[in-house]
């Protein structure tokens, strides 16, 4: 059997897939978090269920929308869960009355049911099921009770079968019927409806009856016959919703009064600029303070104990190098970082799911509006803050094809975790008793420039419409410790393979270019590695990051920032294998006399900016491709936030380094 999970964003449609097949999906407390459909197999049967994206309609406005309605048609499901937030039914019902006009039977699993008597409701199940006529399970997916319930109903058949109920007036229904028996395909009843409609997706088969069927029902109710069709069918929901629901006493819920707060049309901005303070603060500043040395020391223990093995092996120097200085030098670099981002991994996922998120994100919508953007294009912005290869492929949240592009072009310049360890390496040496504030400052920056970018490219370039955000709060939660864990775990696990994979990789073949000349001669201190073959590469390079390093020629900088469009953590890796290969160390990157002994306080900084803003890693820019949908627009993209981002740190470098040599 094949199901296909449904329901609205927010409803917790991808917790229960998770309980459901017991896979480790993403759960976040807003909108846009499924964005591919993702199957399992229900857990105790060989039933296959697809994620479908969360949407509010089957009709064609968004990409999510024209997904699960492309699912439903050309894959032709068993059975349907549909997945509706108990505590607002009447939203959740206009997806379920489209639902049961297909030839799918469905099944509506009332999720949130727990939190009913906080929103002063009640709500009949049996009389739901009946207004409905369809089966209804009571579940809660946070606190996973009713899935057995909902697993025993399907895997026993008993879902009852769809009756097609008639939910319009009867001059509507009777041209729906007429049009139905002029039409040759499945789901009848709903292809009826939506050549009412007028939907474009089937415009094919529209048979000549339509078009006096339309200027009937138009005639009759001196209405568009779109908004007929609409206006009863909340009539039917308004009509089942009283049915079904109860409304009892209750005080003032804890939502209403946190929502004052942060809400507020005074603190609510200032709030969020302290909350993210706290999460560099916290994950650079406090962590990264009390672990990296620590674990710093652990790597170059455990180089130097390989190292001590290697040598009394006889083993040859450049082998010893390989090890000591291009896997445990080029992976540890990395490693060290791993509490930091386990840390920011933890507070945004906090954020996520307590429901905070999605308010901030409703609560921007007014601000963003001002420079071309909605409120929708923070959502990427935030997924984009772990990976920004998931935060690009999440503008497709985004209506205006001009917005989304935008989106698309302005998400990779968000701090995410492959650029801390960057930020941290930079801020915890040069800044070591204010890093978390210069980390912060980098976010606020990437702020500035997003909004003022994105100002210039609505206005002259793009022209975008702003596409309009509608969300549904959530009501703040508890966040469940088990999904936190697993999605710090997943993040995390997530980094240290790539670790394991891609930057080990990388830092074997930075330590081979830099050891090794042209002739295949092994060099291993810093005058000769300078003749190496990364040292020539580097050489023909280095005059472009000259005015960023306040007029220094590193060759070794430029190879370790370009490095970053394979992905930006390579930086750091080359960064400490280049240092261990010239200088036989890689505990101190910046040692005086060393190849990036050179950096200052202005300088380091203005090289993180170049990072923060360059052209992300070569994974981000297969998505921007695959979502922008063009080559050539790749290109301009990729030159363009190149551009800026030597633009900016050359004039924080060069300007920055005057101004302190003339005061010295």
């Amino acid at each position: 059997m094949k199901i296909a999970l449904v329901g609205n964003q927010n409803s917790g449609k991808t917790t229960l897939f998770n309980l459901l097949t017991g896979a480790n999906q993403k759960v976040g407390n807003w909108p846009g978090v499924t964005i591919e459909r993702k199957s399992g197999i229900i857990k105790g049967t060989t039933f296959e269920v697809v994620d479908l994206p969360g949407i509010y309609s089957l009709s064609p406005y968004t990409s999510e929308e024209e997904v699960s309605r492309k699912y439903v048609f050309e894959e032709k499901p068993d059975l349907i869960i549909n997945i509706i937030d108990a505590t607002s039914i009447e939203r959740s019902l206009y997806l379920t009355t489209q639902l049961l006009e297909l030839d799918t039977r469905v099944v509506i699993a009332l999720n949130m049911t727990d939190m009913l008597m906080t929103k002063g409701l009640k709500i009949d199940a049996a009389k739901l099921s009946s207004a409905l006529q369809t089966s209804v399970v009571e579940i809660s997916a946070l606190k996973r009770t009713g899935i057995e319930q909902l697993i025993a109903l399907i895997a026993q058949d008993a879902v009852l079968e769809n009756p097609h109920q008639l939910i319009y007036q009867k001059e509507v229904e009777s041209e729906i019927a007429l049009i139905s028996e002029h039409i040759e395909t499945t789901h009848t009843r709903f292809v009826a409806v939506k050549l009412l409609e007028n939907d474009k997706m089937f415009l094919a088969m529209r048979p000549i009856e339509v078009k006096d069927a339309i200027t009937r029902i138009e005639a009759t109710y001196h209405l568009d016959v779109e908004q007929v069709i609409a206006s009863q069918r909340y009539d039917f929901i308004m009509q089942v919703k009283k049915q079904a629901v109860t409304a009892i006493p209750v005080k003032k819920s804890m939502t209403d009064k946190l929502d004052k707060i942060f809400l507020n049309r005074y603190l609510a901005l200032p709030i969020f600029a302290v909350i993210m303070f706290l999460v560099y603060f916290l994950s650079v500043g406090i962590v990264g303070a009390s672990t990296i040395t620590l674990i710093q020391n652990g790597v170059a223990w455990f180089s130097s104990w390989v190292s001590g093995g290697l040598v009394s092996l006889d083993a040859s120097p450049w082998a010893v190098s390989l090890v000591a200085h291009g896997v445990i030098g080029g992976v540890g670099a990395i490693l060290n970082f791993i509490p930091q981002l386990m840390m920011l991994f933890l507070c945004i996922s906090l954020l996520e799911t307590t429901g905070y998120m999605s308010r901030i994100a409703f609560f921007l919508d007014r601000v963003f509006k001002k420079f071309g953007l909605s409120g929708k294009s923070l959502i990427p912005f935030i997924v984009g803050s772990g990976c920004s290869v998931p935060g690009v492929m999440t503008t497709r949240t985004i209506e205006d094809p001009s917005e989304r592009q935008i989106s698309v072009l302005l998400t990779p310049f968000i701090p995410c975790s492959a650029k801390l360890p960057i930020i941290a390496l930079f801020a915890g040496f040069f800044f070591p008793d204010s890093s978390g504030f210069v980390s912060f400052s980098l976010y606020l920056f990437a702020v500035v420039i997003i909004l003022l970018l994105a100002l210039f490219l609505s206005k002259f370039v793009l022209k975008s419409k702003n596409s309009v955000f509608i969300s549904e709060l959530p009501e703040y939660k508890l966040p469940s410790l088990r999904y936190v864990t697993r999605d710090v775990w997943d993040k995390t696990w997530s980094f240290v393979k790539r670790a394991g994979t891609i930057i080990l990789v990388s830092s074997i073949i930075v330590w081979f270019l830099a050891s090794f000349t042209w002739t295949m001669q092994y060099v291993h201190d810093s005058p000769e590695v300078n003749h190496s073959m990364l040292g020539t590469i580097g050489s023909l390079l280095a005059w472009i990051f000259v005015p960023m390093l306040g007029g220094t020629y590193s060759w070794g900088a430029a190879v370790s920032a370009l490095q970053g469009l394979i992905a930006k953590e390579n930086v750091v890796s080359s960064m400490t294998v280049i240092s261990g290969v010239s200088s036989g160390s890689t505990s101190n990157i910046f040692a005086s006399g060393g190849l990036f002994g050179f950096f200052t306080p202005v300088t380091a900084y203005a090289f993180m900016v170049f990072n923060l803003f360059s052209a992300p890693c070569f994974g981000a820019i297969a998505a921007m491709n695959k979502e922008f949908g063009s080559v050539k627009k790749t290109i301009y993209a990729i030159l363009l936030q190149t551009g800026l981002a030597w633009v900016l740190a050359s004039l924080i470098g060069g300007i920055g380094t005057l101004i302190i040599n003339g005061l010295s």
